[in-house]
């Protein structure tokens, strides 16, 4: 405090300093003072400069931490009168109120905006629910078999976009939209797999499932929106007539459910960044269905849930998803109280 009080100060040193130079000079060069004791004269301003100096250090240095400790309470700023201020603070505060409270005003017409904008958005992604389910049952009726898995294959990238948005626009709220509960891997797995079916039969994809009677804690809608990206991921990403292994371990520090692929792989410089927003990564780039949203979305809804995501790959030689749950998380404690 006391340094950067003379820092404040500074002017005021300096001018005494100056003074003090000028009025030794004029000693010196005028004859008519040779009766006075510069010295004595030298002794007694300083001396009462210094006084003064402390005087003010106290006084302001006391006005500063009194003025930085009402600006951690709210309350007292709303009632600056009630508090002992320099003129020049309670102008401070008063200015810096005003700010606050323009601020706080667009913040909140800000908040208001992005609740409605959000509420569209997801009344317009149910609307298009119904259409959606319409289409399907109309391709179902398509009896040329080519042009039958041709709509299907484009109505299965609708309905992914669509989940994807619909998911990106409740994340942020995602603590109010889970349900923590038992949940068995293997019916979430096997309801993925069959939505992936005709996706899967026009690529040749075959899956080769482990045993996966496991039981997680976890929010059940959640997890399988999760456990639908990596899957679109890897059959993507695979190469025609190839398989997908899924299996799970299970030891000391939690369960791990695993997704190997054995397709193109992930370009070691791609791996930091492939849960980047948006990023769609060296393969990515040659196929327009990438949108780079998929992992970045089931990264962070993972780690609300408190499950870790770890991938481990070469290229050319496929990748490895794992989706590991631990024995006791933030989570689980929550739901044993």
């Amino acid at each position: 405090m006391l340094i950067l009080f003379l820092k404040e100060r500074s002017s005021w040193i300096i001018f005494i300093i100056s003074f003090l130079l000028c009025i030794n000079l004029f000693f010196y060069l005028d004859e008519g003072f040779s009766g006075i004791s510069v010295s004595y004269f030298n002794i007694v301003t300083i001396t009462l400069f210094t006084l003064f100096v402390v005087w003010r250090c106290i006084k302001e240095i006391w006005l500063l931490k009194n003025f930085l400790g009402n600006l951690s309470n709210r309350a007292d700023l709303l009632f600056p009168e009630n508090i002992s201020l320099s003129p020049f603070q309670r102008k401070y505060i008063e200015e810096m109120l005003e700010i606050i409270e323009k601020k706080e005003l667009m913040l909140n017409q800000s908040k208001v905006q992005l609740q409605e904008d959000t509420e569209d958005l997801l009344a317009w992604v149910h609307e298009m629910k119904t259409p959606l389910t319409a289409m399907k049952l109309v391709i179902e009726q398509v009896e040329d078999v080519k042009v039958r898995k041709k709509l299907e294959n484009e109505w299965m990238r609708i309905h992914l976009l669509l989940d994807q948005q619909l998911h990106s626009t409740r994340l942020a709220s995602i603590e109010k939209d889970n349900r923590l509960e038992k949940v068995e891997l293997r019916p979430i797995v096997y309801k993925e797999i069959k939505d992936f079916q005709s996706w899967c039969l026009e690529k040749g994809i075959g899956f080769e499932i482990d045993d996966l009677e496991e039981v997680v804690v976890s929010d059940k809608k959640w997890l399988a929106f999760i456990v639908r990206q990596i899957l679109s991921n890897a059959i993507k990403y695979s190469h025609n007539n190839s398989e997908i292994k899924i299996y799970t371990e299970t030891n000391e520090k939690g369960t791990q459910l695993h997704f190997q692929d054995y397709g193109v792989g992930i370009p070691q410089e791609d791996l930091p960044r492939i849960f980047n927003k948006s990023y769609t990564g060296t393969i990515g780039r040659e196929s327009v269905q990438s949108t780079g949203m998929g992992l970045y979305l089931a990264k962070n809804a993972a780690q609300k849930l408190g499950i870790q995501i770890l991938v481990r790959s070469s290229p050319n030689e496929g990748a490895c998803f794992t989706l590991k749950f631990p024995n006791r998380n933030e989570y689980q404690n929550i739901l044993g109280r």
